[in-house]
């Protein structure tokens, strides 16, 4: 492969997480989800990455990278391990937070068995962020593991950052609070996320983009992200299945 400019490079990036879905999210979505399937769902998602997101990127940031890059990580890893950036509470808090509000004890997040597919994609993220260069480490975690399928929207059409009534109008439109009762008051999570994630999507894009300058660098961030897909889609089809969830008839 032959170097890419930035913008295909930029291109091929968001192709890569437009596909960032999965069948069952709009099970875990709606209305008829039970208290139950969202329990195995949520922990799942706590052991494999909530928990110690904060520490994986610290994994990055001790690899030495660049001083711009130093920065953004610094950032991201103190707002995520103190909240300081935002309400002053670690984002792993704010979802256990979150967790207490729908009902389930904390005491269930604390000892997770990991179905199989999560085990595997949480060792391979251990893995890449422990071995790999720290570029395709920073891509995984910064584009992939927090970003979504809604990043090509925000990247080519960037948000404002939301007032505080746009933000309380956000959380009630939460499928959370529509649909399972889930108080407002406990969403602290999702506010923190709407304060501090005007620029963290752009940050995360230009982060990986003006550091992968060889056609050997892209294709190893390529490679990275289409490996981290192919690996979190297993872990939601793993997910799914625990719920007794089936895949729609094509």
């Amino acid at each position: 492969m032959n170097k890419l400019s930035t913008d295909r490079f930029r291109k091929r990036l968001l192709s890569l997480m437009d596909d960032k879905h999965h069948w069952a999210w709009p099970h875990f979505t709606g209305s008829r989800v039970t208290k139950d399937q969202l329990q195995i769902h949520f922990r799942q998602e706590y052991a494999v990455y909530v928990r110690d997101f904060p520490v994986l990127l610290a994994r990055i940031h001790g690899a030495n990278p660049p001083q711009d890059v130093r920065r953004v990580l610094a950032e991201n890893i103190y707002e995520e391990d103190t909240g300081k950036l935002s309400l002053g509470r670690p984002h792993p808090e704010l979802f256990l937070a979150m967790m207490k509000g729908l009902g389930y004890d904390e005491k269930e997040f604390h000892e997770v068995t990991l179905l199989p597919a999560g085990k595997a994609y949480r060792r391979w993220l251990d893995r890449i962020t422990w071995e790999q260069d720290w570029l395709v480490g920073a891509a995984v975690l910064t584009i992939f593991v927090e970003g979504s399928l809604n990043d090509r929207r925000e990247i080519l059409h960037p948000s404002a950052p939301k007032t505080p009534a746009e933000i309380e109008a956000h959380i009630l439109k939460h499928p959370l609070v529509r649909h399972q009762g889930l108080p407002p008051t406990c969403m602290d999570l999702v506010r923190a996320h709407q304060l501090v994630e005007a620029g963290h999507r752009h940050d995360a894009y230009n982060l990986v983009c003006a550091h992968a300058v060889t056609a050997a660098q892209q294709m190893a961030v390529l490679g990275g992200l289409t490996q981290a897909l192919k690996l979190w889609r297993a872990y939601r089809d793993n997910v799914a299945t625990a719920c007794g969830l089936k895949p729609p008839r094509s």
